[in-house]
């Protein structure tokens, strides 16, 4: 396991730009057709997905109202920990209405639409499983919610070498395993109102799974 806490940010978020290109995708036609028939799979292994509910049982408290973004058929949290109130916003009703740790769901394309459907300090976790590198506009989706949830509250992203290669923008082929570990703090930067962000390695330690990463930020 390794952690790395990296230290404040010294330059003007304000002034932070992405190279021209970043954000292209090899399929550029709407993401509602590419997602409009359901995936009822894991787009990663046992193990990894051990590691993905690891984290939320560190960093999500029993008793949370979580946000789960970018969500699916399942949201990987531990069994056993129960949530005030988890929220689901994602491409696939079909998928959204199966997930069973679901309270309630909104079907939205955050690339068209970065802006979330809440109210300010809703939620007092979030999370984004292996799906961070399908956004467009991450930044403008990351400052969005930040403005949903609460003072301090954890946003948990992870992500593994796995990825649809034709909907994952231009960067995210471009880099490497911590290449995107820097990549998505520096989404958080651009964003604004992150702090105390961590890179970790999560990856398990069996031979023939797959890799885990996380990026962790907390609201300002």
């Amino acid at each position: 396991m390794k952690l790395q806490v990296t230290p404040p940010m010294t330059h003007d978020q304000n002034s932070f730009s992405f190279p021209a290109g970043t954000f292209r995708r090899q399929d550029e036609t709407p993401d509602a057709q590419f997602y409009q028939h359901p995936r009822f799979v894991t787009h990663i292994d046992e193990g990894a997905i051990a590691a993905v509910t690891q984290l939320y049982r560190e960093y999500f408290p029993a008793g949370s109202t979580l946000l789960d973004l970018m969500s699916s058929w399942v949201s990987h949290l531990p069994a056993e920990v129960p949530y005030e109130r988890v929220v689901g916003l994602g491409m696939n009703e079909m998928e959204l209405h199966a997930n069973p740790r679901l309270a309630e769901y909104v079907v939205q394309d955050l690339n068209q639409q970065p802006s979330l459907p809440f109210e300010d300090n809703a939620f007092n976790g979030a999370a984004i499983c292996v799906s961070i590198d399908y956004l467009t506009q991450p930044v403008a989706v990351l400052r969005d919610l930040a403005r949903v949830m609460q003072p301090g509250a954890p946003l948990v992203i992870t992500f593994s070498n796995r990825c649809f290669p034709s909907k994952a923008v231009a960067a995210w082929h471009a880099l490497d395993d911590r290449g995107h570990l820097v990549l998505v703090q520096q989404y958080l930067q651009a964003a604004g109102g992150w702090h105390n962000i961590e890179l970790l390695d999560r990856s398990p330690a069996l031979r023939h799974s797959d890799p885990l990463f996380a990026v962790i930020g907390r609201v300002v």
